[in-house]
């Protein structure tokens, strides 16, 4: 442990998560062997830093995103990353890569191995030399059918004690849902009547966090992903951690305490991680994550991805511009995760507080025109409500009321993704999104899973093939948004906390300003988000500015001439 300042702040994280519960014997214990933990990782690692700027970007995929029958496919994936991606991205989100039982991984069965049909962790170490590698920590649950439950049902370590058991008595009257099964599974185990909490499904068992065996667990995952290559860590479901008798059971505090802990952690070891939060939630909750930064690194800008989709839909800037100005400008070390695309789908819980219902209902309608699928929660009174919207962002943005043939689908596309890659934070690009990969039907006909129509897994050489024919649909929307990703990396106005502000210019316009941090650069990001040209006034200085992404841009009767869907990078540096 390098500081007793350090270990102070372990101390507090500990009482304020256990106090109630545990002896005070019982939290020293605890509390020494994370000091150990510490020290004995100090000892075999030398200081290592990491370097977060203008040129961070992420790239999210599977495992198995890419596939071919004669090699393992995360092997493959470096392979194809070396040759296509890596001028683009330098850090990579592997989604779950451990066995799994169910949910493409996010049902853990083993914590401590690869899937062997996925690679070994050579593969994630030989990959992790040249980049950043971010892995999911699937903290909030485990498999029904993994070694921990196994050993839960026999009273045995590793397991005993592991899964949280709740009587007739907890009060589960106010618990907010994020999915509409049933919630609670009747056992009858150790002679005694309980009942197994599953926030997510059947087959995933939420942890016993009240049990600090299983906080000390996941601490010595962390340690054990980190000498493996992995050093940004994604918080999995998080804000469900913790749950108490009569209250919503989600972002309690000993879940914002169980953060600071990790945080604290992290921060005293000497190769320098990243913690994610992975929060779908209204936007006041979501940001909470940040806590007093002191607790994640960077979370998720949930709430980007329907506000984006809505404004190119419907042709209208006024609710991402209104959330845009009060969005808060984050601290040094803290970061937005900004994406449009996940392996999920579109969240619609952000949406709440900034969407009437009306507002809602029109958007979700236009999204079912457009092919997509609908994941619900429940909600009191046995009623439901959207969780999410299932669809790839091709389909959300190819056909809109005002453009019902979808003749400007490529251009909407590449603009939602230049907001996203210039906005203040770090990009995050799903790895179908790079080629405009539409739903999978055929997937979703086979499985029945509305989330599987964003799964596409590709052939090695089928992708290969069609990279390098330049007039195909994949090559070109590959074009685009690597072209972009090129731009971002070589602007220091683009730097994850370069200041943003706000411009309105009327709603059928979004625009913002960033400035470098050394203030010697400023970039005016402009986009029509309408399929009609545009005229935006624009301060007479930036009419000599250099466009980043296009051609020199024009000036009539003293306006800024705005094609449909155009976006403008507007630098005074080249």
């Amino acid at each position: 442990m390098s500081t007793q300042k350090g270990q102070n702040k372990i101390r507090s994280k500990l009482d304020n998560i256990y106090k109630i519960s545990l002896s005070k014997k019982d939290i020293d214990k605890f509390e020494d062997e994370i000091i150990q933990i510490i020290k004995n990782f100090n000892k075999k690692n030398p200081k290592k830093k990491k370097n977060i700027s203008e040129k961070t970007s992420l790239i999210i995929c599977y495992g198995d995103s890419i596939y071919s029958n004669k090699k393992n496919s995360i092997s493959l994936f470096k392979t194809f990353f070396q040759k296509k991606l890596k001028k683009y991205f330098n850090m990579i989100h592997f989604l779950p890569f451990y066995p799994s039982s169910s949910d493409s991984g996010f049902s853990v069965k083993d914590h401590y191995k690869i899937d062997n049909k996925l690679g070994s962790w050579s593969d994630i170490k030989k990959i992790s030399k040249s980049n950043d590698i971010m892995a999911d920590i699937v903290i909030n649950h485990a498999s029904a059918r993994g070694l921990w439950f196994r050993n839960f049902l026999k009273n045995k370590k590793p397991g005993r004690n592991y899964f949280l058991t709740i009587d007739s008595k907890f009060n589960t009257s106010k618990v907010i849902r994020p999915r509409d099964h049933k919630l609670l599974k009747k056992i009858n185990i150790f002679n005694k009547k309980e009942y197994l909490w599953r926030t997510f499904s059947a087959d995933q068992l939420d942890l016993n966090f009240k049990n600090p065996s299983v906080l000390l667990r996941f601490i010595k995952i962390m340690i054990y992903l980190i000498n493996h290559g992995v050093t940004v860590f994604r918080l999995d479901a998080i804000a469900y951690l913790w749950k108490e008798s009569g209250t919503k059971c989600i972002n309690l505090k000993q879940t914002h305490q169980i953060i600071k802990l990790l945080r604290t952690i992290c921060s005293s070891l000497n190769v320098e991680t990243i913690i994610i939060t992975e929060t779908n939630l209204p936007e006041k909750e979501n940001l909470s994550y940040f806590g007093k930064n002191d607790e994640a690194n960077w979370i998720y800008n949930f709430s980007l991805p329907p506000l984006l989709i809505h404004a190119f839909l419907f042709e209208n800037s006024s609710y991402l511009n209104q959330w845009s100005k009060k969005l808060p400008v984050t601290k040094n070390g803290n970061s937005y995760l900004n994406f449009i695309s996940s392996h999920d789908g579109i969240g619609i819980r952000p949406t709440e507080g900034i969407f009437n219902q009306k507002i809602l209902s029109s958007f979700l309608k236009r999204l079912k025109k457009n092919g997509s699928k609908f994941s619900y929660r429940k909600v009191k009174n046995k009623l439901k409500k959207v969780y999410e919207a299932n669809i790839t962002v091709f389909d959300a943005l190819k056909k809109s009321d005002y453009d019902s043939k979808g003749k400007f689908f490529l251009e909407r596309y590449v603009s939602a993704h230049s907001i996203m890659i210039s906005f203040e934070g770090i990009p995050a690009v799903y790895f179908n999104s790079l080629f405009g990969k539409s739903n999978d039907e055929a997937k979703y006909i086979i499985t029945g899973n509305n989330r599987d129509v964003n799964r596409y897994k590709w052939n090695y050489k089928n992708i290969s093939k069609k990279l390098d024919n330049k007039n195909s649909k994949q090559s070109i929307f590959f074009q685009k948004i690597s072209n972009l990703l090129n731009v971002r990396r070589k602007q220091k106005a683009f730097h994850p906390n370069a200041s943003r502000h706000n411009i309105n210019l009327g709603s059928k316009i979004f625009s913002f300003k960033r400035i470098s941090i050394n203030k010697e650069q400023t970039i005016i990001c402009i986009t029509n988000l309408s399929s009609k040209t545009q005229g935006a006034h624009i301060n007479k200085i930036y009419h000599n500015w250099n466009n980043l992404i296009g051609s020199k841009i024009e000036i009539k009767n003293k306006l800024l001439i705005l094609k449909p869907f155009e976006t403008i990078w507007l630098s005074n540096k080249r």
